[in-house]
């Protein structure tokens, strides 16, 4: 197996839960960038301050006091990514506005929250993840879900989701 290039953790509605955030990132160990897709609702200093790499943090619907973007653009190595709530997207009728706004603005991965729900669709022209809820899953088995994405020594991107508070198998790259 060939070393990581990068390792970053993906998670979303937490919910002031900060507990719930120290806990995913002591499971899941060494990272190098954190994202958190929206509703923190409180301590979004206290989460940067868990980690000793990048933070990319972005407002959900029920992040009213909190100074965060609506919307986070930047590269994770060749891949330009956007990450949003996705309230404003409508995502509990589907992702079809985020993939549309994700082509317009030639953003290759979409990282967003709000349903609580884990979904990974990958196709040629743009990656859509939603990482869940590391503290409201609202998916059948009710399982507190993240999302680990490693890039490997050839710049490729893999994505796995991980249970908190379950054994995490580590993505095979």
């Amino acid at each position: 197996m060939s070393e990581k290039k990068m390792r970053i953790l993906v998670i979303s509605d937490s919910h002031g839960r900060n507990d719930d955030v120290a806990g995913v990132i002591e499971q899941v160990g060494h990272i190098d960038m954190l994202i958190h897709c929206g509703d923190v609702e409180r301590g979004d200093d206290y989460i940067r301050s868990l980690v000793d790499c990048p933070v990319h943090m972005v407002a959900g619907n029920n992040d009213y006091n909190l100074e965060l973007p609506s919307q986070d653009i930047f590269n994770i190595g060749d891949y330009k990514v956007l990450v949003v709530h996705g309230h404003t997207f409508c995502v509990y009728r589907g992702v079809e506005r985020l993939k549309q706004y994700a082509l317009q603005n030639h953003i290759d991965i979409v990282m967003f929250g709000h349903t609580h729900k884990p979904y990974i669709e990958i196709d040629e022209d743009v990656t859509i993840l939603n990482p869940g809820s590391v503290s409201y899953p609202r998916q059948p088995d009710h399982m507190p879900t993240f999302l680990i994405m490693e890039i490997d020594d050839e710049g490729e991107a893999h994505y796995g989701h991980g249970y908190y508070k379950s054994k995490f198998t580590e993505l095979k790259i």
